[in-house]
């Protein structure tokens, strides 16, 4: 009997033991807490879990989804689940496994703001104002200010992107939550600041970022601290814009050249982490090199050509070609490369003399061999002026018929003979190469009027004449086509009162009274006016 009284007294114990520890645990799991469970079974549409409760607990299986619709869980898995109800009317344990996460998340959020910790999340939306920002699961509020240190000029390219904040504002009741990325960024600012400050001196070479281009210059980021280049310390080179050489977010090398600590103000150069080009330009291109270039100005007179970063010379127009230009962009355009030669140079005064003529073969020279004096040549005229006509011989050449060598009479204006684009035949008379010089005749292809002037004219004949000029020391007549005498004033009036009244286009009676075949002169006397020339539109073409 006392052996099956302690039994029983032994059996009493081990249920009054089990049913206090069984009152714990039914004490100790609430609804609204969060435990740890271990998966027992996974149902079609559930997820059992057992919590150590007097019933396991149920998750619906689409909290264990992933984006395929596959169960992310497996049994055995330990996870955390939050209580919904401890018992509904089927008498099942009700828990969720996202409201365990979400109150985790919240938990982290609360930790990370009261110790200034960052949180990372990513911006999921843009809203007015501002974005959201989604930390695992938990909506919150990025005000558009605290953003970057900046404006942000596409907000769109943020949307997707991970960053790291700080929780400003919560409040857990209303799920609501307040971020900031710019803070983070203003103290990593502050900190490589104070960095920079204690490094930084003059002659420094530091790497910067290009922070803001303006008219004067570029503001370039050291790293907490901004320093100016200005224009004149971009380049060895002529620079119009910064935007020439550099464009925001570039990364350069820069020398310090000045640093007032007391203002914070740094004045930075990019010229002067390179050599100037100008020291060795003597022994890279003495006159007479020949290199190539690229051209990158054009004026009226002439074209600047850069041979290398910072070396610039000029081609007057006088040096582009061996033909006349009247303006440089008639032979080369920005941005074109070309081959010149040095003609000189000047290293202290920064000035390069180039030509580009001299890279080519001066067609002046060959011109003297193709044309000889006598030969003939036929071209178009080009350009014509009072005192002669210009016809184009070949590319690059141009010769001049003279006035006085278009006709063997007398010619007024050569536009009374040419016009602009007719085809003409001429003679060679002279090539002077050296000034470029080509002179024309087309008279000498017609018969010379002059030519045995003496044996047809002879001193005392009585011929008809042309009145073609009158002047004050006489009148010209013209005896045939080409052939001209004078009337001096003095013979006007021989043997004639009405001398005075001679006029051009009245035809005359004149008498010869010298001959010079070598000067082309002859002298004559008017002996009678015969009549007057009629006067055009009355029948004469």
């Amino acid at each position: 009997m006392i052996g099956r009284e302690e039994k029983s007294r032994a059996g009493d114990t081990s249920k009054s033991d089990f049913e206090e520890l069984f009152e714990s645990r039914i004490k100790e799991l609430q609804e609204g807490d969060i435990t740890k469970g271990r998966v027992v079974q996974i149902t079609q549409d559930s997820v059992m879990i057992d919590i150590g409760y007097k019933s396991e607990g149920q998750v619906p299986l689409r909290e264990f989804l992933d984006k395929e619709g596959q169960p992310t869980i497996k049994v055995g898995d330990e996870i955390a689940v939050l209580i919904e109800r401890r018992e509904d009317e089927n008498g099942i344990v009700r828990l969720s496994k996202a409201k365990a996460d979400h109150f985790k998340v919240w938990d982290r959020i609360v930790e990370a703001c009261e110790k200034s910790e960052p949180v990372e999340a990513t911006i999921s939306q843009r809203i007015k104002g501002g974005f959201y920002a989604e930390i695992d699961g938990v909506t919150a509020f990025l005000p558009g200010s605290q953003v970057d240190l900046k404006p942000v000029r596409n907000p769109d390219k943020l949307i997707g992107q991970k960053f790291l904040f700080r929780i400003l504002k919560y409040n857990r009741r209303k799920n609501n939550v307040i971020v900031s990325r710019r803070v983070l960024l203003e103290e990593e600012r502050e900190s490589l600041r104070k960095t920079t400050l204690e490094t930084l001196t003059e002659g420094a070479v530091v790497d910067g970022t290009v922070k803001n281009i303006t008219d004067y210059g570029a503001f370039i980021d050291l790293g907490g601290i901004d320093g100016l280049v200005h224009l004149t310390d971009l380049s060895w080179g002529k620079v119009t814009h910064p935007s020439q050489l550099l464009k925001i977010g570039d990364t350069v090398k820069v020398m310090v050249l000045k640093f007032n600590r007391e203002d914070n103000k740094i004045s930075l150069g990019i010229k002067q982490t390179v050599e100037d080009p100008w020291i060795r330009a003597g022994e890279k291109f003495p006159p007479g090199t020949r290199t190539s270039g690229t051209v990158v100005n054009i004026t009226d007179y002439g074209a600047f050509v850069e041979l290398e970063p910072g070396l610039e010379g000029l081609v007057h127009i006088s040096e582009m070609s061996w033909t006349k230009l009247k303006h440089p962009s008639q032979k080369v355009k920005v941005g074109e490369s070309i081959e010149v030669e040095v003609l000189d140079l000047d290293p202290a005064g920064k000035r390069i003399s180039l030509g580009m003529k001299q890279t080519e073969s001066n067609p002046w020279i060959e011109a003297e061999a193709r044309y000889p004096k006598g030969s003939r040549v036929s071209g178009v005229v080009k350009n014509i002026t009072d005192f002669g006509v210009f016809v184009g011989v070949e590319e690059g050449i141009d010769g001049l018929v003279h006035i006085s060598d278009l006709s063997w009479k007398k010619v007024k204006h050569p536009s009374e003979l040419y016009k602009k684009g007719q085809e003409v035949e001429a003679v060679v008379l002279n090539i002077d190469a050296g000034n470029r010089r080509f002179s024309l005749s087309t008279k000498l292809l017609e018969k010379n009027p002059w030519q045995g002037v003496e044996e047809r004219y002879k001193p005392g004949m009585i011929v008809d004449g042309r009145v073609t000029s009158v002047a004050d020391f006489g009148a010209f007549v013209e005896l045939e086509a080409g052939l001209e005498g004078l009337v001096h004033v003095s013979e006007l009036s021989r043997g004639k009162k009405r001398g005075g009244d001679i006029k051009e286009g009245d035809t005359v009676e004149v008498e010869v009274l010298n001959v010079d075949p070598e000067d082309n002169k002859i002298g004559l006397s008017i002996r009678e006016v015969k009549g007057q020339a009629e006067p055009a539109g009355e029948g004469n073409p």
